[in-house]
């Protein structure tokens, strides 16, 4: 089979109707509340779907299964430490957020410590995002381009321009509806996009176990010889130096995987403004922990593929299969063996997949930009309509800028890739210690916090590049560092001072 002219109709006519509709639900936005926050009123439901489909990249979609093709199942591990992580916030971080009408995550730390450490935590946050979904925009195109270009289409393309052109289509479309509808269209595309992605992953599974002579038996056969059922491992036979290095040993990515969540769904943005939408404690609570249920529901369906894909391709090696790596086998699967429609459905899901995350990325940014530096610095006076406005111009320059980022790591190989990919490993430590610190530390001061979160970051770089333990406890160091030199210098310094001397 080929990627043929139907099924590249089926992802155009996709994208655009997704972008239509996307604009006709958020129509109406007369203030940064409707156009940041939904106007607060949006069902729990909702959120939980557009939580779980932003923080799933293409990356996912297609990089879980190889985990499973390659090893095992003790990713699930880490997926339960997500679990926990989520409830942790339900309870500790989203009642905070709502006393005080927070708007975004870094307005807690600057009703709490001062406008500089607002300012300090939303810069983080900026530049974070800014090359995390870069460089995730950039990773979209790869595997569009293994599975279009492979198949004979667009053949006049090299691979940098077919890049550009999926980086510059996947930013162009998803910029219109988040420019016009802001969050509230970002939340309900989402949902749509889930239910693609998801359907069209459930639909590659059954045309697996269609094509298998004996269908589920095949696998179970396949992957209880092999050794792939295993889900659970101690990880206490190895040497502690070895132990430490092992990310999907039970204590390291159980516990490792909630302090990762509780920073992650905890304090960033591209988390909390879509849980600041439901209006009230009792929704948001309920949005983010019922999101862990549905993530580990995504996550058993992906490691179930790649249990297909092993059965379906006898567990062939890469080089046998005549792929680059792991990831690419199942966009193999959809271009070689995915008849005409359906791969165009499959290829939809990828960019459902792409475009729920830019659009997060894009609201997230423009609410910090606004709300966090530029409303507390210079907009104290303005009116609705014209912060409204100053909104989508701070949504557009995101979108340039995020699509200037992908860009530029076209040409970008190897070390610089997979730390950008790796970059929210160095500053949720920092950012996660600072709202601990603030919650349940009195005696901090903002000297105190900006002090613990700029070690903790300097720590973090020194200790991802130098010292090897499993990904996993990065965010439980980065915390502990924080905390511990924010009491430090609180006992210290004796920062006693009222919090308003601190601004």
């Amino acid at each position: 089979m080929t990627f043929s002219w139907i099924d590249m109709l089926i992802v155009v006519v996709y994208m655009f109707t997704t972008a239509a509709i996307g604009c006709w639900i958020g129509r109406r936005q007369k203030t940064t509340t409707d156009y940041f926050l939904g106007g607060k009123h949006i069902p729990w439901l909702a959120v939980t779907l557009s939580i779980v489909a932003t923080e799933t990249s293409v990356l996912t979609f297609i990089s879980i299964p190889a985990v499973a093709y390659q090893g095992n199942l003790t990713f699930i591990q880490i997926v339960l430490g997500y679990m926990v992580g989520r409830i942790l916030v339900a309870f500790l971080m989203i009642p905070a957020y709502y006393r005080g009408s927070i708007e975004t995550a870094y307005q807690f730390l600057g009703n709490r410590f001062g406008q500089k450490m607002r300012n300090l935590a939303s810069l983080t946050f900026m530049a974070t995002r800014l090359l995390a979904d870069g460089v995730r925009l950039f990773a979209t195109a790869l595997p569009l381009a293994i599975i279009i270009r492979g198949s004979g289409f667009f053949d006049g393309l090299t691979d940098r321009q077919f890049y550009l052109v999926s980086i510059l289509v996947i930013g162009f479309i998803t910029l219109c509806y988040t420019f016009l509808g802001g969050i509230k269209s970002v939340i309900w595309t989402d949902m749509i996009q889930w239910t693609i992605y998801i359907g069209g992953a459930i639909l590659a599974g059954l045309m697996m176990l269609n094509r298998l002579p004996n269908g589920v038996s095949d696998v179970v056969d396949m992957v209880v010889k092999t050794g792939k059922t295993q889900w659970f491992r101690t990880g206490l036979d190895l040497p502690f130096t070895e132990w430490i290095r092992q990310p999907y040993t039970f204590f390291t990515a159980v516990f490792g995987g909630a302090i990762f969540s509780l920073a992650s769904h905890g304090t960033d943005q591209l988390i909390v403004q879509r849980v600041l939408t439901c209006g009230n404690v009792r929704s948001s609570q309920k949005a983010i922990a019922f999101s862990g249920v549905i993530v580990l529901f995504q996550f058993i369906l992906f490691l179930w593929i790649g249990l297909l894909l092993f059965t379906y391709y006898r567990g062939q090696t890469c080089p046998q299969l005549n792929v680059g790596r792991p990831d690419d086998i199942f966009p193999k699967f959809i271009v070689e063996v995915m008849p005409t429609g359906i791969s165009g459905l499959v290829v939809a899901a990828l960019f459902a997949a792409a475009m729920s995350t830019l659009a997060g990325s894009l609201s997230s940014l423009a609410s910090t930009t606004v709300l966090d530096i530029y409303v507390p610095l210079f907009g104290k006076n303005k009116t609705p309509s014209q912060l409204l406005g100053i909104s989508r111009i701070a949504t557009v320059i995101w979108a340039i800028l995020l699509t200037g980022t992908a860009i530029v790591f076209i040409d970008l190989k190897g070390a610089v890739v997979e730390a950008a990919l790796s970059i929210a490993s160095y500053t949720y430590g920092g950012l996660l210690g600072t709202f601990l610190l603030g919650l349940f530390y009195k005696n901090a001061r903002q000297k105190d916090a900006i002090a613990g979160f700029i070690v903790a970051l300097v720590t973090m770089t020194v200790l991802i590049q130098t010292v090897k333990i499993a990904w996993p406890l990065y965010t439980l160091a980065g915390s502990l560092t924080t905390l511990a030199v924010g009491i430090l210098s609180s006992i210290i310094l004796k920062s006693n001072a009222p919090k308003e001397e601190s601004r």
